[in-house]
């Protein structure tokens, strides 16, 4: 297939907003993708306490995180076509809301059953924002600013990583785990207000009913090739990143002080990469994901390579970081590119697609890492990161637009 190279399309902009209203909204949603994304991986640093506190094995609350990620992946193209026309504005202030309320229900459940019941609403929740708030955060700013308000919001993850879950964490230990999700709900609510009051409105601009958002990649070739690659990425990505701790305690005698060093390492780095990305996007979006990816794969090769060293697993983990950051913003960017006029209804195919091979990624890794070892895990990445990469070269520069069939 050959296509040619262009610019990514921006979404439809919402003009009406000032460009100073229009940053603070972006700042608005990039404090929602924190809160939800901590919520989302809260847990993972309280699995002791919490299972100790509810009576159940730390395996039963780690589902916690599983139940909140498979709804998040499952139900979003459901929920993002049923509510097509909703504004925007109001659909994203509900999410929050149901974060709030889901924070301050989990906060003071008396059961495990109605926690859990509690985070699969929460998951609905935050599926719906992953397929909506890249493509609100383009649309109140001027077009020619558009994809580095993408990077802005997508540097949430960053932050949620290297400050928000360890928070988490330190806040647990002053206080206890119900405290800590209690004043995320509060946080929650803060944040409600924030994108009430500074994201403008924003009528739903092209979104379409179910059917049609299973329909799209039967007919949209570029995009279908988008969520192939996609799903190669996320599974070579957190195939190996699920298992950074049994690698680096196993190869280099990590401490789990070292292994948090380096993880905020990566959290740096990915933040990094989303500013870099934001700018390299506008010039090649083909070149960004390529030159991205085999970063990435440079520095599973470098992790092989340096992994019984504490200042190469450093350098590893901070490019690593990097390109991951690069790649996260320009699978984004592609998807937009591959279908402008249902880039809702394609995030939400995208964020299925993503929180799924997440899990299977995991599942992968850890099949592997029990039959081969940890290092067939980080080799496994090398290769699935690889053969996104080649699609994504071997396939043509810049997706076209492709209309709709009749």
């Amino acid at each position: 297939m050959t296509v040619r190279e262009e610019t990514p399309p921006a979404v439809t902009p919402q003009r009406r907003a000032s460009p100073a209203r229009g940053w603070l909204g972006v700042a608005a949603i990039t404090a929602s993708l924190f809160v939800f994304l901590t919520t989302e991986l809260m847990p993972i640093g309280l699995l002791t306490p919490l299972s100790e506190s509810l009576g159940v094995s730390v395996g039963a609350a780690g589902l916690m995180v599983t139940a909140q990620g498979v709804a998040a992946g499952l139900g979003v193209p459901f929920l993002v076509a049923w509510t097509c026309r909703v504004n925007r504005r109001r659909l994203l202030t509900a999410l929050l809301a149901v974060l709030a309320l889901g924070n301050l229900v989990t906060s003071v459940a008396p059961t495990y059953p109605l926690i859990l019941g509690t985070r699969l609403i929460m998951g609905f929740a935050s599926g719906v924002f992953w397929a909506i708030g890249v493509s609100m955060a383009m649309r109140i700013v001027p077009e020619r600013h558009a994809n580095r308000a993408a990077a802005v919001v997508m540097s949430g993850i960053s932050i949620a990583t290297v400050v928000g879950i360890p928070l988490g964490t330190l806040l647990e230990s002053a206080t206890d785990w119900r405290t800590t999700f209690l004043i995320w709900a509060g946080l929650s609510a803060l944040v409600f207000l924030a994108v009430a009051l500074t994201v403008p409105s924003l009528p739903s601009a092209n979104a379409v009913p179910v059917r049609q958002v299973f329909e799209l990649p039967v007919r949209n070739v570029p995009l279908r090739v988008v969520l192939v690659m996609v799903a190669l990425f996320v599974l070579g990505h957190f195939g190996a990143y699920t298992f950074v701790r049994p690698y680096l305690e196993e190869h280099a005698s990590a401490s789990a002080g070292f292994v948090t060093v380096v993880l905020i390492v990566f959290g740096v780095g990915g933040a990094i990469g989303n500013f870099v990305g934001g700018q390299t996007v506008n010039r090649s979006l083909r070149g960004s994901f390529v030159g991205g990816g085999l970063a990435l794969v440079g520095a599973l090769v470098m992790l092989l390579a340096l992994g019984a060293h504490g200042a190469g697993v450093i350098a590893a983990m901070a490019l690593w970081g990097l390109a991951f950051g690069v790649v996260q913003l320009s699978q984004i960017n592609m998807t937009l590119a591959a279908a402008p006029e249902t880039f809702e209804a394609a995030m939400s195919l995208n964020t299925m697609a993503y929180n799924t091979c997440i899990a299977l990624g995991a599942l992968a890794g850890g099949l592997l890492a029990d039959h081969t070892g940890v290092s067939g895990v980080v080799w496994l990445g090398i290769v699935l990161v690889a053969l996104a990469v080649t699609l994504r070269a071997t396939t043509g520069r810049r997706p076209p637009r492709t209309p709709a069939a009749g």
